[in-house]
């Protein structure tokens, strides 16, 4: 059988954070000669994913890229996160698929999809006989937590415990680390509370992580330490970032970067999916003024990119910290290229909420981390870069919205990531471990070649 004959189906759920590391894994099967199917659902909740997807079959038009029209939302819509809404309605629709999926010729070889989709899908893949694979969109220490839920869940806990999570290795954690979403009545933890169980009936899990910087969780899934008879992970990564994603990449944004001496800049930017309070914004403001920095910030005031780019910035800064901050930095608002930032050379340092994407995408620059999660699974992933010696976060500034951090905070922790030269080394070694895992020969490309001659021998 060769390689033609392996066909790869992929299922994304909702949100940048998603879909970019499903496009990017969907490029390492196209390297290997795999024939490709994206089934995305429509419309998408934000016009970057749009974007990005148009981008994506333009340079890649050997690809099967089939529209899944979703109904409409209900009159009135539901209120809540766009992002939760929609998995809630993909998760309901999933009955649709089978007819999508059986008329693909030649038949598929593995379907993968979002972790937010397991359970709907199972019955779907297993009635059909499709070996069923799940891309987990954060860290091996997030998956070791997921894996655990249920047990955790049913547990009773005081603000002051230490909670030990198998397959991390820095747990115990204190309980402000865990996802507050999870321990409250909402639509992720219902997600969660269901498909936890049925993680051990999926085939198998990619993660975009590598050995350098996971091997305790990796080691500890594989040798049965986290869930007993969990399915093998595929580590894979860290995903390279797509030509494609910079194609609305500002140019003066380079221009800007270019005229700056190297590692003088710290980078801001919270991810594509968090809105930060004004108020604390205009703390931001002033501490990235206070640092003595020159800076890069990206500023996102909605959730939804749509309702984001009516909103100017003078009326979400202030017209006055607008014009002082024009002097040492530049503030933008609107959707970045991060990769082509964390890249640049003149990038010392990055102000993250710690997504999984932007750890990944720091990770293969080299870039120290100063961590300000935000929700979900952003404290763990910083206990993570904490943990592995390359960033640093304090633990006092809460959670996102938890309480205003003051400026004089703020720019004092962006002078101690700048100055830090044991950070600097630290990156620099996890770099080198990113690049040698998607190296030729080695880990990725490994994993990948086996998992598909796997696939052709069954």
């Amino acid at each position: 059988m060769s390689d033609e004959s392996v066909h790869v189906a992929m299922f994304p759920s909702a949100g940048m954070g998603h879909l970019t590391p499903f496009l990017r894994l969907a490029t390492l099967f196209l390297n290997n000669n795999c024939k490709l199917t994206l089934i995305i659902p429509f419309p998408t909740v934000t016009h970057a994913e749009s974007q990005l997807l148009s981008h994506f079959h333009s340079s890649f038009p050997q690809i099967n890229l089939i529209p899944f029209h979703l109904p409409p939302p209900p009159s009135p819509p539901i209120s809540g996160d766009p992002m939760f809404i929609r998995v809630k309605t993909l998760r309901e629709s999933t009955h649709l698929l089978p007819p999508l999926i059986t008329s693909l010729s030649p038949p598929l070889s593995i379907f993968i999809s979002d972790i937010f989709l397991v359970t709907p899908l199972l019955s779907i893949t297993q009635k059909l006989s499709i070996p069923n694979y799940t891309l987990f969109t954060s860290s091996a220490s997030m998956f070791s937590f997921v894996s655990n839920f249920p047990t955790l869940a049913h547990s009773k806990f005081d603000l002051s415990d230490e909670i030990h999570i198998p397959g991390i290795p820095f747990s115990p954690l204190p309980y402000s680390s865990m996802p507050p979403i999870l321990f409250q009545p909402t639509l992720f933890r219902d997600f969660i509370m269901e498909d936890s169980p049925n993680l051990t009936k999926l085939d198998g899990f990619f993660l975009n992580t590598f050995e350098a910087l996971e091997s305790h969780s990796l080691k500890a899934f594989s040798d049965g330490k986290v869930v007993k008879d969990m399915p093998p992970l595929y580590p894979v990564g860290p995903f390279l970032p797509l030509e494609v994603e910079g194609e609305a990449s500002s140019p003066p944004l380079i221009s800007w970067l270019n005229d700056q001496t190297i590692g003088s800049v710290v980078y801001v930017c919270f991810g594509s999916r968090t809105a930060l309070r004004r108020d604390q914004m205009r703390e931001i403001g002033f501490g990235l003024l206070r640092s003595g920095y020159n800076f890069l910030w990206v500023v996102k005031d909605k959730i939804v990119d749509k309702e984001d780019e009516e909103i100017g910035l003078e009326e979400v800064l202030g017209v006055e910290l607008v014009e002082r901050m024009k002097e040492k930095g530049l503030v933008i608002k609107e959707w970045v290229d991060q990769t082509k930032i964390l890249s640049h050379k003149s990038v010392g340092g990055f102000v993250s909420h710690c997504g999984w994407n932007s750890i990944m995408e720091a990770a293969l620059n080299g870039v120290p981390i100063l961590g300000w999660p935000q929700h979900s699974d952003q404290k763990i992933n910083a206990g993570l870069v904490e943990f592995s010696g390359w960033g640093v976060w304090n633990k006092s500034w809460g959670w996102g919205g938890e309480c205003v951090v003051k400026g004089e905070e703020i720019g004092d922790a962006i002078k101690e990531i700048m100055d830090n030269e044991l950070l600097k080394v630290k990156a620099m070694e996890i770099k080198e471990g990113a690049r040698k895992a998607i190296s030729v020969g080695g880990d990725c490309e490994v994993t990948i070649k086996k998992l598909i001659q796997k696939l052709k021998n069954n």
